[in-house]
């Protein structure tokens, strides 16, 4: 069996790793710690591709452990089991060290199993995750590791792994390589930051290169080709679909449109418009609000086109809203407002109406005070007349405070002139 060109190349020493220099630079702790040999339980936490299992990996080595790898999507107590039992075995002696990948599908029960072996340091465990591990790990596991978060790669750090995986593929097929201008520059920036799909490009452009029997020409042309797309760093239901939406609303509540438009344009590309269009709809209110209040009816207007029409056509209204939301100006003031408001209807429950604002024409013995006494505001000047309207135990809470943009000062200079008198 064909062992893939990222299996045959993971590096041996630290120097050689790619990327996180932020972990494994000179005096970083990670790098302090498996230098030290004493290996303590840790979570390693980003995206794929970015040299989790290759430091997983290195470390055991490093310290002369035992490696055990699961993959939480299929591993089962029983595997959990079975490793546990090594630790008595005579390949346990200088430690088993589990790696765990994608320890987030692991369920609780199987995470607890865990628990007793890594107290009693029978197991190191080092898991790894491409989701927020607050989120998706038990917390008496996470309260037993240590968790050091991995960055994507960027094509700088990227470019000599490709370099050294074109010149190694090269030599074990026993021929020369021959690299069109831009190729290993392309690379390096189509794969998102992932290493390991990176080095699969690579051996994909070997195998698909023209051969004239003694040199493999690999073309600039055919490299595009095969990493077409594969830049998005995309998944619905993960952290960067969250992470994205986060970025494309402060980049419009930010007002810059330049920012804006690029997280739409990865929202676009990765063909999920309809997270896009729901998103603006609640910028719109949220983030522009009464400082122009035509955004909300603009950006629906938009949404609606762009989900009649379909991609590519949809582009174009979406990019028309996110760009007008950018360049709005921004008020907060309702959301503030309705978040009061909230606040004093959770504290207070539902206090009882002034008795001029009920929906009944007739008083019981009860009551001190006969009638309704309503004052309807349509018979008065400029239709407006001064009452109570909130309940007697809120009734000079304010909760609207107007924002400093032109609808809204314009909108309070009105009813101040009117209601001074």
């Amino acid at each position: 069996m064909s062992i893939p060109l990222a299996e045959r190349i993971r590096p041996n020493t630290l120097e050689e790793i790619v990327g996180q220099p932020q972990l494994l630079g000179e005096g970083r702790p990670l790098r302090r710690i498996i230098e030290s040999g004493t290996i303590p339980n840790l979570i390693f936490y980003g995206p794929s591709g970015v040299g989790k299992t290759t430091i997983a990996r290195f470390i055991a080595e490093h310290a002369n452990m035992t490696m055990y790898k699961l993959n939480g999507t299929s591993a089962s107590v029983a595997d959990i089991k079975s490793i546990i039992a090594e630790t008595e075995m005579l390949g346990g002696m200088n430690g088993i060290l589990l790696y765990l990948d994608e320890i987030q599908y692991l369920n609780k029960k199987q995470q607890q199993s865990l628990l007793e072996y890594i107290e009693n340091g029978k197991i190191t465990l080092i898991s790894s995750t491409t989701e927020n591990p607050y989120f998706y790990v038990y917390n008496a596991i996470i309260s037993r590791s240590t968790v050091f978060e991995f960055k994507p790669v960027t094509p700088e750090q990227i470019k000599p792994a490709i370099e050294r995986a074109f010149r190694i593929m090269g030599e074990d097929m026993g021929v020369a390589t021959e690299l069109e201008d831009g190729v290993c520059e392309h690379i390096a920036r189509g794969c998102g930051g992932d290493v390991r799909k990176s080095i699969n490009t690579v051996e994909l452009c070997m195998l698909s290169a023209d051969n004239d029997g003694t040199t493999l020409k690999v073309k600039l042309d055919t490299v595009k080709q095969l990493t077409q797309r594969s830049n998005m760093r995309y998944d619905r239901q993960g952290d960067e679909h969250y992470d994205i939406l986060s970025a494309l609303q402060k980049s419009i509540r930010g007002s810059d449109e330049n920012a804006a438009l690029h997280y739409a344009a990865r929202l676009i590309e990765a063909g999920d418009i309809i997270s896009l269009c729901r998103r603006l709809l609640v910028i719109a209110s949220e983030d522009v609000g009464l400082a122009y209040p035509m955004a909300a009816v603009i950006t629906k207007s938009c949404v609606d086109s762009a989900l009649q029409l379909g991609l590519p056509e949809a582009r174009i209204p979406l990019a028309e809203a996110v760009i007008m939301l950018a360049t709005s100006p921004k008020s907060n003031s309702a959301e503030s407002a309705i978040d009061a408001a909230l606040a004093d209807v959770k504290t207070c429950g539902a206090l009882d109406f002034p008795r001029h604002l009920q929906n009944k024409h007739f008083d019981g013995e009860e009551a001190k005070v006969k009638g309704q006494h309503y004052l309807y505001p349509h018979n008065y000047p400029n239709h407006w007349v001064k009452q109570q309207y909130l309940p007697d135990a809120l009734k000079d809470r304010v909760y609207y405070n107007y924002g400093e943009n032109k609808a809204e000062q314009a909108a309070k200079a009105y009813w101040e002139k009117i209601k001074v008198k």
